[in-house]
């Protein structure tokens, strides 16, 4: 997987790549509807990728403290921008990488 066309029209299977990252499969299942499992598998992640999608879930979750915590540990801030554009921002910048 290598581009945000190719990571959204995936959305369309029933199950999440095998070749994302646990951070882009986190997005994967959030995009899906899934917020529980997209959290699981953020958990699941130790780097600062997978603290950055699990920031992202907890800001749209609403838990802001418990949000920015998580943005801490990825080393960056919350964002004011909608959800929407930070989940294209995450997926891109980890699909660039």
């Amino acid at each position: 997987m290598k581009t945000l066309d190719e990571l959204l029209a995936s959305l369309g299977d029933a199950s999440c790549p095998a070749t994302v990252s646990g951070a882009l499969a986190a997005l994967w299942h959030d995009a899906k509807g899934d917020w529980h499992t997209a959290h699981g598998v953020a958990q699941l992640e130790t780097n600062a990728d997978g603290a950055w999608v699990h920031a992202y879930l907890h800001r749209k979750e609403g838990d802001l403290p418990n949000a920015n915590y998580w943005y801490r540990r990825a080393e960056r801030t919350m964002p004011d921008n909608t959800l929407q554009q930070e989940w294209r921002d995450i997926a891109t910048t980890l699909l660039d990488r």
